[in-house]
């Protein structure tokens, strides 16, 4: 498989690994909580303002996010 670079000038995310490795993470909260953290800081952190940037139904934005809140990733507010 070929890998593609592109010139990181603008519109890219730096973000940690560990969660990526996480073998107790499904593929679907690794993806959420990857887009989660590409988000701004003021971002509408709601199911249905994931939803809506999501292919995802609001039911399963819910489910994932209890999932990355049990495995330690999340906490709510």
């Amino acid at each position: 498989m070929a890998v593609f670079r592109v010139e990181r000038t603008r519109d890219y995310t730096v973000m940690s690994n560990y969660h990526l490795k996480d073998t107790g993470l499904t593929l679907k909260a690794k993806g959420l909580l990857s887009m989660m953290l590409s988000l701004p800081d003021e971002w509408n952190y709601t199911t249905r303002g994931l939803a809506s940037i999501c292919k995802e139904s609001v039911e399963t934005i819910g489910k994932t996010l209890r999932e990355l809140e049990s495995a330690g990733y999340l906490t709510r507010r």
